[in-house]
């Protein structure tokens, strides 16, 4: 059941940042530090890498995935609080940077538990 939905959950990441990329023309993420944007623009890459190796239940995709997770709320916690969004109260941004943490964290303690089963 966890392979399913963290394949789907960076399967989904993959769609949503590739939607980004392609919508944003010369610059898809404005305002935002350098190293936060290129790592955005990779995640269309290191989402589906990670996806294709959790779904073949491979102890690296485990790894890959937690690093990809952790890398990616922190990172959307840079941008979607002050200084660089001084908005109040509950946005979008703010919604999906608690979404990507929360699965951070449930993969993180998953790892031990499905390493077992991934080779």
């Amino acid at each position: 059941m966890l392979t399913y939905l963290f394949t789907a959950a960076f399967a989904y990441g993959t769609a949503v940042h590739l939607v980004q990329l392609l919508g944003g023309g010369g610059d898809p993420y404005p305002g935002v530090p350098v190293a936060i944007a290129w790592f955005f623009v990779a995640l269309v890459v290191l989402d589906p890498l990670a996806a294709a190796l959790i779904s073949r239940r491979r102890r690296v995709g485990l790894l890959v995935g937690a690093a990809v997770l952790l890398l990616d709320a922190a990172a959307n916690a840079v941008v979607n609080y002050p200084p660089h969004d001084p908005a109040g109260g509950v946005t979008a941004g703010r919604i999906g940077q608690a979404v990507v943490t929360a699965l951070a964290v449930l993969l993180v303690f998953a790892t031990p538990r499905l390493w077992r089963w991934y080779r």
